[in-house]
């Protein structure tokens, strides 16, 4: 084994794990990053996975497999630095690990973030949601389960992955209904339930004997074969379902939904309503208000509301008529002959 492999090794399956808390998922995602640049290294720069070895890790050759990922694979700014900071991540763990190459390090640690272009954020209205979860076959036993599902995207604002990892044993139900979520960095939330939500979620789950203890575990939404869902199944499930709004609702139901579509919308349904955002910050499991201030920024409605507010009582409708005052009109007039 190379001393890259034996790095790698500890990295992935004590360090992030152990020592940063890291979830699953980011592992995972983490693990991709480093498929895709040993496939580099090999297709491009043609050393092979078993020879590869630290001291052909340099800044030339990771921004290489940065250029590598837009121009020949066709990935979005983000992406692209999404894979820079799980490589950023490996080189401040061996900056502890092997300090003769720490020049080496740093070098590559010194690459900079692409700035994104911004986005209009994709959301649908109260009515938009209404419509996208009137959809699914009630009468279908998948059906049923794409309801209640899209539902508690909506109702939870919950990220995908969220959704997926649900158990039974993390639903509350009880006076206030709950869902615990499991967020990045394996930080862990409990979100309320509306009404609604809790009914349709109740009759889900006794239909699929969901309240049995030996099912407590049991994925919450499984496919077929009792298995969690993937990413691209439930996208595919949001996507099947819009497609199908948007024949008959193509002004309520953008092109470029997503399953965080939900959450968006969800956040500026609150925002709207005139929920604080410190507690819309703490509902969707942000670190810092300074990531749900996008909402804010977002919502056109708002804006508007708020700058009627502020000029309201402030600035006074004229109660002058111009035309008929005589003596000012002859006084401006009469500045404009002085003044030619």
């Amino acid at each position: 084994m190379t001393d890259f492999g034996k790095y790698l090794t500890d990295y992935l399956n004590r360090y992030l794990t152990m020592e940063c808390g890291c979830s699953y998922q980011t592992v995972k995602q983490y693990s991709v990053t480093f498929m895709l640049f040993i496939q580099y290294m090999y297709k491009i720069e043609l050393i092979a996975p078993e020879k590869l070895c630290l001291k052909e890790f340099t800044k030339e050759r990771v921004l290489g497999f940065l250029h590598w990922l837009e121009d020949t694979r066709k990935c979005s700014i983000s992406t692209r630095n999404n894979r820079l900071c799980a490589l950023r991540s490996f080189f401040k763990f061996l900056q502890y690990r092997e300090v003769k190459g720490m020049a080496y390090w740093q070098a590559i640690l010194s690459i900079k973030q692409k700035k994104t272009p911004f986005k209009e954020m994709s959301y649908l209205t109260t009515e938009g949601v209404r419509v996208l979860l009137e959809q699914p076959d009630l009468s279908t036993r998948k059906g049923r389960r794409d309801f209640v599902l899209m539902g508690l995207l909506y109702d939870s604002g919950a990220r995908v992955q969220e959704i997926i990892n649900l158990t039974p044993e993390n639903i509350r139900l009880g006076e206030t209904t709950t869902v615990k979520l499991h967020g990045k960095g394996n930080k862990i939330r409990v979100v309320p339930l509306s009404t609604n939500q809790v009914k349709n979620l109740r009759l889900y789950m006794e239909e699929n004997n969901l309240f049995a203890a030996q099912y407590r575990c049991h994925p919450l939404f499984p496919n077929p074969k009792g298995e969690r869902l993937t990413r691209m199944a439930v996208l595919d499930i949001v996507k099947r379902h819009a497609e199908n709004a948007r024949k008959q609702y193509s002004e309520l139901i953008p092109n470029n939904i997503s399953c965080h579509t939900f959450r968006h919308s969800k956040a500026m349904h609150m925002l709207e309503a005139g929920i604080n955002l410190v507690y819309i910050r703490d509902f969707l499991g942000h670190t810092s208000t300074t990531t749900t201030e996008i909402y804010a920024r977002a919502s056109e409605k708002i804006k508007e509301q708020a700058l009627k507010k502020l000029t309201s009582g402030i600035i006074q409708e004229s109660k002058t008529t111009w035309q008929k005052d005589g003596d000012l009109m002859e006084f401006l007039k009469a500045l404009q002959v002085k003044y030619k």
